[in-house]
């Protein structure tokens, strides 16, 4: 007589976490992933099998599975606990298979958070497999492998072997390309700003040159601005309107997964691969000292911002008593969803507010306890009440000539308290002691400043702004934002330096030969409706075996006429002055994964590569020798002297040549979230800092 109920998850991690939780009469096994997939060899889907795809086990999968069903055939039942999504689905309907468990049979359990509490509940609410999840599950994975394996060769034997195409990578690409078009085209227009430093009643303040003649009056040329400032000097001034106001400033809503990987590159840095990997690590499970092993936040991959009942009361009562009954509001604040949200989950939230970050802080690595620290305040945040300001606006008039003050102050801080989102697109919000001024006040004229400026063209897209594009153009959905980027970085289509997406040549050629052959492909409209009507299916209102013939009839022709206009691509390597060591012929430039690097033209001859090392001019502070700026195996940059492995003297952090002016120590660079670059002291008793620049804004939009 069977003794257990098995129970399979994904992640060993999960696994294990889960296993604690339930304890004795059961048995928990992972399945490391998805079990089945279409072949690699073969395209595994055809017109005239109506594209039923034909699944085999994945490689290397074959002894998870063997140990899956001699533990199965001792179980008293089945359960699948895999993700509450399409692709959690999908692997559960795959296991299904493999198991022989009847369709109608309720074995599939689904929880939102990994703790007991959930994984208990959801057991004993098991219900039947959704085929319409699978259905669009399956519907994306025919449509890619249709797009991938169809147009890839046509682009190895025309372009490169090795290269591929995809429908959402092959947007994103596109997306980039634009945006470095944008740039190239982009003509700089001159203007001006203009201030004057006034004086009213031994109060000195400074208004913004506004208009002339009671018209707003933009400032585009040097001799337009010295007329101006001619006819300040000629002018009295006085102030002529008092504008007092309040101005609230609402919290942000709780995490979706988009919002979660830009917040995380602008205020950590991480990566949006990292930032879901450490999330992951999260959500499944983390032994926490003297309580045990506990999933810390709620499902990582959402596009909602709803949040349940239970947890609302829970944070409402964590800001009475720590912050006081002020920041409650009246009622629990609640935020929309975008349009084309699936709003299958709640928001990501920690799974009980109880576990503050500083608490658990030594159960946590660094990287782990920067984002649950990012995600549970942002949480608490949102169910506060909003900052107040006090405002002030004040017309200065000379003549035709009007300037204007403009100031806030704040009254109460909120949920500013906690935490404030930081927005690519604006600077951060100054608080000013308000001058105290009354209207009718002659005001004197002390100083004027004047400053040339140029427009700037569009920045080019971090990973942060990149998924903001791909969301708010319904391009793919939170489980596809970081793997698309990590594939257009991985084929070379694309590069990343200072933060920054870079198109290479490369992708330039592969994004132009796909806009002329493939055009819906590329076609932000058609994606988005794609990515609807796979929403469709999973609503169970649309038949995924029609979608995908709807699709391939237009495609089929187009890659037919492709295949018969498309002439090879000649892609000239770059020649450097570096003779290789092994024959003496000049390095080539080539893109790897992580960037350029030196090759030998005679490859497969001869397979001599070599890293570019950049002298970054500052001399090693061990042995005097180069410090030469390196790329680490997963990418990272770092900094390293020329003299390895003589001298294994390495930083993360830029050296620079400047010494601690409080204790003598060497310094590094460092980049604050808003751009500004500081010169930091290594001692750690010490760590003075100096600020020593700061990127113009368009530099520093995602920083």
């Amino acid at each position: 007589m069977a003794s257990y109920k098995l129970v399979i998850v994904e992640s060993p991690a999960k696994a294990r976490t889960i296993g604690k939780f339930l304890g004795r009469g059961y048995k928990v096994e992972a399945s490391h992933g998805h079990v089945r997939d279409l072949p690699k060899s073969q395209i595994g889907v055809s017109e005239e099998t109506g594209f039923e795809p034909k699944y085999i086990t994945i490689r290397g999968r074959g002894e998870i599975l063997e140990k899956i069903r001699k533990e199965a055939k001792g179980a008293s039942r089945i359960l699948l606990a895999t993700d509450p999504d399409r692709e959690g689905e999908a692997i559960s309907w795959h296991l299904s298979k493999v198991l022989n468990i009847p369709e109608d049979e309720a074995c599939r359990v689904e929880f939102h958070e990994v703790t007991s509490k959930a994984v208990k509940a959801a057991i004993k609410q098991s219900r039947k497999i959704d085929y319409n999840l699978v259905d669009a599950q399956q519907a994306r994975r025919v449509l890619d492998r249709l797009v991938g394996y169809k147009i890839s060769p046509l682009l190895w034997a025309k372009v490169k072997k090795g290269l591929s195409a995809g429908r959402v990578q092959s947007v994103a690409t596109s997306i980039i390309c634009d945006r470095e078009q944008e740039i190239n085209d982009f003509v700089a227009e001159e203007y001006w700003n203009l201030a004057g430093q006034f004086s009213a009643t031994g109060i000195q303040f400074k208004a913004r040159f506004y208009g002339e003649g009671g018209e707003k009056l933009e400032l585009n040329s040097k001799e337009q601005t010295d007329r101006i400032i001619d006819e300040m000097k000629k002018q009295t001034f006085s102030i002529t309107s008092i504008k007092y106001g309040e101005r609230k400033k609402n919290p942000a809503a709780p995490f979706t997964t988009s919002n979660l990987q830009q917040e995380a590159s602008r205020k950590l840095g991480f990566t949006t691969s990292k930032t879901m990997q450490v999330a992951q690590q999260l959500y499944e499970g983390v032994d926490i000292e003297g309580v045990g092993t506990m999933g810390l936040v709620s499902y990582i991959r959402t596009d909602s911002t709803r949040i349940s009942d239970e947890a609302i009361e829970a944070v409402r009562g964590f800001v009475t008593s720590t912050y006081g009954e002020n920041y409650l509001p009246a009622e629990p604040n609640t935020y929309k969803s975008r349009k084309s949200a699936q709003d299958a989950h709640e928001a990501i939230r920690p799974t009980d507010i109880v576990y503050r970050p500083e608490t658990i802080k030594a159960s946590l690595t660094r990287d782990q306890f920067k984002l649950y620290k990012l995600i549970y305040y942002r949480f608490v945040a949102s169910q506060m009440n909003p900052a107040v300001y006090d405002t002030m606006m004040a017309e200065i008039q000379g003549g035709k000539l009007s300037f204007r003050f403009s100031g806030q102050k704040m009254r109460f801080a909120g949920f500013t308290a906690v935490y404030e989102e930081v927005l690519d697109d604006t600077q951060a919000e100054e608080d000013q002691a308000l001058p105290k001024l009354e209207e009718g006040t002659k005001v004197e004229l002390l100083d004027v400043e004047s400053e040339q400026k140029f427009t700037q063209p569009p920045p080019r897209y971090t990973e942060a702004s990149l998924v903001r594009v791909l969301e708010e153009k319904g391009i793919g959905r939170p489980s596809t934002y970081a793997p698309t980027i990590t594939t257009i970085m991985a084929r070379g289509y694309i590069t990343r330096e200072n933060k920054r997406l870079f198109p290479t040549e490369l992708g330039l050629v592969v994004n132009d030969l796909m806009k002329k052959n493939f055009p819906d492909i590329v076609d932000i409209a058609f994606t988005a409706d794609m990515e609807e009507q796979l929403d469709d299916i999973e609503m169970g209102s649309e038949d995924w075996h029609q979608l995908i013939k709807d699709f391939y009839g237009p495609f089929k022709i187009a890659l037919e006429k492709a295949e018969a206009s498309i002439e090879k691509v000649e892609l000239e390597d770059q020649v450097s002055d570096i003779p290789c060591e092994k024959c003496g012929a000049m390095m080539v430039y080539k893109m790897g994964r992580y960037g350029k690097f030196l090759a030998c033209p005679n490859f497969p001859n001869c397979r001599h590569t070599m890293a570019i090392l950049k002298d970054i001019g500052v001399p090693c502070p061990e042995c005097g020798a180069r410090l030469l700026e390196r790329i680490s195996r997963k990418g990272r940059k770092f900094y390293g002297c020329e003299r390895y492995p003589e001298c294994e003297f390495v930083s993360w952090d830029l050296p620079v040549t400047d010494v601690c002016p409080e204790c003598g120590s060497r310094m590094v660079q460092k980049r604050g979230r808003k751009g500004e670059i500081f010169h930091v002291c290594v001692n750690e008793q010490c760590r003075h800092r100096v600020q020593v620049e700061t990127e113009p804004a368009q530099d520093a939009d995602d920083e």
